[in-house]
């Protein structure tokens, strides 16, 4: 596989480094980095506002399960605890591989528990498909279509109102 999207979000702690750790870690992989948006919760409103950015990355010997590897592993560095409780709950970094594709430009599909490609919920969070958009302005979710049909489509057009560039928070500084 060579080519994954990824969407980082983060709303504890020092919220922006906890981003930027991620756009470090994946050095050498990282190919753009989207504008950071706030946001506000999903799922589980009970908790502080999001920071949320969306990265391509590209590695020739990667797998869909090594980028499932790479985003727990970065989590982990940034002290994330899994609360089985909350599900959507806080968290000070999350990562999701959204989607992988394979060296012919193919999706690679998994329904495989820990990994379901493309990410089974993208299509309903704008604060993953409009990041998306600043790296790839012609992205397609696989199974889904267009990322900018998804995005004129109610529900998501109404959501987009609350997502906040935050063009004061730069990643693309600490490449």
């Amino acid at each position: 596989m060579t080519r994954a999207v990824l969407s980082v979000g983060s709303n504890l702690g020092d919220r922006i480094g906890h981003l930027r750790s991620a756009v470090r870690a994946l050095d050498g992989a990282l190919v753009a980095a989207s504008e950071v948006y706030e946001t506000p919760p999903w799922g589980d409103p009970d908790q502080p506002p999001y920071l949320n950015a969306v990265l391509l990355v590209r590695d020739p010997a990667a797998s869909a399960r090594d980028w499932l590897g790479r985003a727990r592993a970065i989590e982990e560095a940034a002290g994330r605890v899994r609360d089985p409780e909350r599900r959507f709950g806080p968290r000070s970094l999350d990562v999701d591989v959204i989607g992988v594709w394979a060296d012919d430009g193919a999706p690679v599909r998994s329904d495989a528990p820990e990994l379901t490609l493309p990410h089974p919920r993208a299509h309903l969070r704008a604060f993953v498909l409009r990041p998306w958009l600043d790296v790839e302005p012609d992205a397609a979710l696989p199974g889904h279509g267009p990322v900018t049909a998804l995005l004129a489509a109610e529900p998501l057009a109404t959501e987009l109102v609350a997502l906040r560039p935050r063009g004061d928070l730069p990643l693309e500084s600490t490449w």
